[in-house]
Formats: structure tokens, C-alpha cells, sequence
């Protein structure tokens, strides 16, 4: 695990890697990175096949759902002083959406946060990954880039998404979020401080209202 921003922060994040990069490529790095700053203690871990990468296997990445026990264990290895959001980059965002209510409903998180959510293959938009997301009842923010080829704001509109799912659109950003400067106006720069204020203001959000439910 690589562990970034404050230990006393009153939110952590759990975050997975996306399905061909490691927990600490460019796209994560700079994220984990712009959260951190912002306030947020930031975790990432790899899935067992990411992780043999390292030593030179090339297996290719499994099913999603074959990796939710992993995930699983990442919660319970890591035992958070305050509150817990799980979720990751694109796969690694879907794989946490998988186990989310679950976890939720126990008590173990507050929240689902997810980097460029896959939706779709590229180019195959009629293969959907949506079908849970309709249902979900965990309190859930995820950042896309207006022409994410995995869902771009047009194809996302269309879609029956549950009311707990909040969506910060990031103007022209891609899959890594990054927009291009001289169509858009923003920077790579300026959509990661915007979405990390975001998440900061959600997750303060949900600690407040997690505070509230227990208090009653």
C-alpha cells in the first residue's frame, strides 16, 4: 500500500488501480496527490495480478468481479481511524461499486468514489456496465472527463443511474481526466484541483451525516 496526506485526516480513501496500470501511475499518482493536498488521507493498493507485474508476469487483467475479495481484504487490513471511502481508478472503481452496498450497509464505509467510471468498453457502447449502478444505495461520486471514451457525458445522460450517484463532469477531460488546454481553456492542473475540492466537500459531507445517524 502507499499511503499519502494527513494521518489524522477524518476521511480515508481506499483506491484500486485501473485494469493496465499500477496503483502508481502518472493518472493515480497525480489524483492521490491533489487529494492529499487538499486534506484527505489517500491509500492505494494493487490487485495480485498487478502486483506480479512487478516481477514479470504478463497475465492479463481478470474479471472485475473476481477481484472483490481482494478489495475486501484491503478494508480489512488497512482499519481506518476515521471514516472509510473505497472506490479506485476506472476498474479499480468498478471493482469497489461491486462491493459497495455491502460494505456500506455494515457499517465498514460511507462512501464510493470513482476516477473515470468504465461504463463501457471503448467503443463498444452497447456493452454496459451499469446494471447495479441503477440500485445503489451507497452514497457515490464519481469524476468523468466529458469525452471519457468509457462514457463520455452524452452517453452517460442516457443511462437509468441510481439517485445516490453524483457526477462531477470534468469539461473535455479524457480517461485520465485530463483535458486538451487549447480546446477546453483548463488544464490538466485545474481539473485536479477541482476535483479534489469536490471530494473534500463531499466526503466532509458524508462524515457529517454519518455524525448525524449515529447520533440519533
Amino acid at each position: 500500500m502507499i499511503f499519502d496526506g494527513p494521518e489524522g485526516a477524518s476521511v480515508t480513501l481506499l483506491l484500486a488501480h485501473g485494469a493496465g496500470a499500477p496503483m502508481d501511475s502518472p493518472s493515480m499518482t497525480a489524483s492521490t496527490k491533489a487529494m492529499a493536498a487538499a486534506g484527505l488521507r489517500v491509500v492505494r493498493f494493487e490487485f495480485a495480478y498487478m502486483a506480479a507485474r512487478r516481477s514479470g508476469s504478463r497475465k492479463p487483467p481478470p474479471r472485475a468481479d473476481t477481484l472483490c475479495p481482494e478489495f475486501y481484504s484491503a478494508i480489512d487490513a488497512l482499519r481506518p481511524k476515521g471514516s472509510l471511502i473505497i472506490g479506485g481508478k476506472s476498474m479499480g472503481g468498478r471493482v469497489a461499486s461491486l462491493i459497495a452496498d455491502e460494505a456500506y450497509r455494515s457499517g465498514k464505509i460511507c462512501g464510493l468514489l470513482c476516477l473515470g467510471y468504465p461504463f463501457h468498453p471503448p467503443a463498444k457502447p452497447e456493452q454496459l456496465r451499469t446494471g447495479h449502478l441503477e440500485h445503489l444505495e451507497t452514497p457515490t461520486l464519481i469524476v468523468q472527463g466529458t469525452r471519457d471514451e468509457f462514457g463520455t457525458r452524452a452517453d452517460v445522460e442516457r443511462y437509468r443511474l441510481s439517485t445516490n450517484i453524483e457526477i462531477l463532469w470534468l469539461e473535455d477531460g479524457d480517461h485520465d481526466l485530463k483535458p486538451r488546454k487549447s480546446v477546453s481553456g483548463f488544464s490538466a492542473a485545474d481539473h485536479l484541483k477541482t476535483m479534489a475540492e469536490t471530494v473534500r466537500g463531499w466526503s466532509d459531507g458524508l462524515v457529517e451525516l454519518q455524525a448525524q445517524i449515529r447520533s440519533r
